[in-house]
């Protein structure tokens, strides 16, 4: 075969274009992103704030009180004052005492002691028996009151006033101490109230009472 054969059978060539379009690529590095740590102990402040909250209100509605202590009912069955040989008195009083149990827990007491007074001198004093009072409960105790030929040395002149004016003012004090049943805990409580009352000694009722939690 001759080269001018062999030069007609080829592959024609062609050149490359000038103003190919260059692509340009770009690798940028991957940045892994920490956390904010001020949302971090942001949020942990937050919720050790709500547990503390919380425990707090939990003590709070636990922790104990002392029982509410209400003279529920007096009832004076005599009164009389004997001048010869020595003034003394006679007094004698029905009172129920009303024993509420604000906790969760019941309440033991060993007693409730009731004392009679006239011008911040005792008469006389009566204890009555212990008892329970359960979780949020509420218990009545009956105690009476009996003073027979009481020798009245302090505020003679008083009493002899008020005899002739027909009505004496006694002081009443109940007091109670108990001791609260929490596991194995004892937490003593107390409670005492005080009353003021005023005796008809003609009709021989009583026409006032005040009283107040101490």
């Amino acid at each position: 075969m001759s080269k001018q054969g062999l030069r007609d059978s080829s592959v024609p060539y062609i050149p490359l274009p000038q103003n190919l379009n260059q692509q340009n690529v770009i690798f940028s590095p991957v940045y892994y992103h920490r956390p904010n740590q001020t949302n971090h102990y942001l949020r942990r402040g937050v919720i050790f704030a709500g547990v503390l909250l919380l425990l707090s209100a939990t003590v709070l509605f636990f922790y104990p009180s002392d029982p509410i202590l209400k003279l529920a009912r007096i009832r004076l069955n005599h009164v009389g004052v004997n001048s010869s040989p020595k003034l003394t008195i006679d007094l004698s009083f029905s009172l129920t005492i009303s024993v509420r149990n604000r906790d969760f827990f019941s309440l033991d007491y060993e007693k409730l002691v009731v004392s009679v007074g006239y011008r911040g001198k005792e008469f006389g004093v009566v204890n009555s028996e212990g008892g329970r009072v359960r979780a949020r409960g509420r218990s009545y105790v009956n105690a009476t009151l009996d003073l027979n030929g009481f020798e009245v040395v302090h505020d003679v002149i008083y009493l002899i006033e008020d005899w002739a004016k027909g009505v004496i003012p006694f002081d009443t004090t109940t007091k109670v101490n108990g001791v609260l049943g929490l596991c194995f805990l004892k937490i003593p409580l107390k409670a005492k109230v005080a009353c003021e009352v005023s005796v008809n000694t003609r009709n021989q009722t009583i026409i006032r009472q005040d009283c107040h939690a101490q």
